[in-house]
C-alpha cells in the first residue's frame, strides 16, 4: 500500500487558512492536519514527532508548513525546524504566513516583467515606495527588491515607529537596509513620490491611499502594483485584472488579480516541489521569488 502524503500544518493563531489547506491539497497533499495556538518553543517536540514517525524513505511525504501573520515569528519557526532535523530524519518547511511571502515574490516578480518588457531595465538601481509598509507583503516585497538592487521605502499609515522596527528587524536578519517614512497625511505620502521609480500598495483592503491627482505629480513613476482587491483600489485607477495599462497619469499598472495568479501558482508549485523532492526543501520567500520569476518568464 503506498504511504500518504501528510502535511502538518502550523499556526500560532486560532485558526489555518482554508485557502492554505485547499492549496496543499490540490497541490498533492493527502491529508492536511492543522496544529493551532503554537507557541515558538513548540515546535522542535512537532517536528521530531514527524520525523520520527516515518521511514527515512518517507520523508517526502511529509512536510511542514508555517502559517499565521507575523514573518519573525514565522522565520523563527523555520529556523527551529530546521535545528530540529535530525539527519537522516528530515522532512520539508515551508513558511508562508498570510500567503504573504509567495503574494510578495509574486508582486516583485510581474513587477521585474513589467519593468524589463516595457522599459527595458530592472530593478536594480531603482527607488521603491511601499504603502503600507508595516504589513508582512509590504516589508517582504522591500527586503525582495532591495535584494535585487533596489532601494525601498516602507511607508507607515501610523508614523514611522512601526515601519522603523520592520526596517531593523529587516537588517538584522537579512542584512538589507529598508527606509522607514512616515505616510500619516496625504501631503507626506504624496512628497514620497518625488522621485519614486516603483510603488507598491500594500495596504489594508479597501483603503486608498493614493488618488489620481497625487499619482499626477509624479509622472517619472513607472511602475505602480496595487494588492487590494476590495474596492476602492489603493491606488486610484488600478484595474483588478492590470497587466501594464495605463493608469490617468500614464504610469503601468499591476492589479491584484494579475500578479494574485502568479502568487497562487507559485505556492501549489511549491507545495508540489515539497511532495516530488528527494531531498529536504526549506522554502523561503527567496525560493518564492525564484519561482515567481520563473513562472512570468524571467527564470
Amino acid at each position: 500500500m503506498s504511504r500518504k502524503y501528510i502535511l502538518h500544518m502550523i499556526t500560532p493563531q486560532t485558526h489555518v487558512s482554508p485557502f492554505d489547506v485547499n492549496m496543499a491539497v490540490d497541490a498533492g497533499f493527502d491529508l492536511v492536519l492543522p496544529y493551532t495556538n503554537v507557541a515558538l518553543n513548540e515546535i522542535q517536540g512537532l517536528v521530531q514527532d514527524s520525523i520520527f514517525s516515518r521511514s527515512v524513505n518517507d520523508a517526502k511525504r511529509t512536510g511542514i508548513f508555517i502559517c499565521g501573520k507575523d514573518t519573525q515569528l514565522a522565520l523563527d519557526m523555520l529556523d527551529t525546524a530546521k535545528e530540529a532535523m535530525v539527519p537522516p530524519f528530515e522532512i520539508s518547511v515551508f513558511p508562508d504566513p498570510a500567503g504573504s511571502f509567495t503574494t510578495a515574490a509574486a508582486m516583485v516578480a510581474c513587477t521585474e516583467k513589467l519593468l524589463k518588457d516595457k522599459h527595458g531595465t530592472t530593478l536594480d538601481g531603482k527607488k521603491v515606495v511601499i504603502y503600507g509598509g508595516k504589513g508582512i507583503v509590504g516589508t517582504v516585497s522591500g527586503i525582495i527588491c532591495t535584494q535585487a538592487g533596489a532601494t525601498a521605502t516602507l511607508v507607515g499609515y501610523d508614523g514611522i515607529e512601526n515601519v522603523k522596527k520592520r526596517a531593523d528587524d529587516s537588517k538584522a536578519r537579512f542584512g538589507v537596509d529598508l527606509i522607514p517614512a512616515d505616510g500619516t497625511t496625504d501631503e507626506k505620502n504624496t512628497a514620497l513620490l518625488a522621485d519614486a521609480d516603483i510603488v507598491f500598495c500594500a495596504a489594508r483592503a479597501g483603503t486608498q491611499v493614493l488618488n489620481k491627482e497625487q499619482m499626477a505629480t509624479a509622472p517619472q513613476v513607472l511602475v505602480v502594483a496595487d494588492a487590494n482587491a476590495v474596492p476602492p483600489a489603493g491606488i486610484e485607477g488600478v484595474g483588478l485584472k492590470d497587466n501594464g495599462e495605463p493608469i490617468e497619469s500614464g504610469v503601468l499598472s499591476l492589479g491584484p488579480l494579475t500578479f494574485g495568479d502568479i502568487k497562487v501558482k507559485t505556492q501549489r508549485e511549491l507545495f508540489q516541489a515539497m511532495c516530488t523532492s528527494e531531498t529536504p526543501l526549506y522554502l523561503n520567500f527567496q525560493e518564492a521569488t525564484e519561482k515567481a520569476r520563473e513562472l512570468v518568464g524571467l527564470g
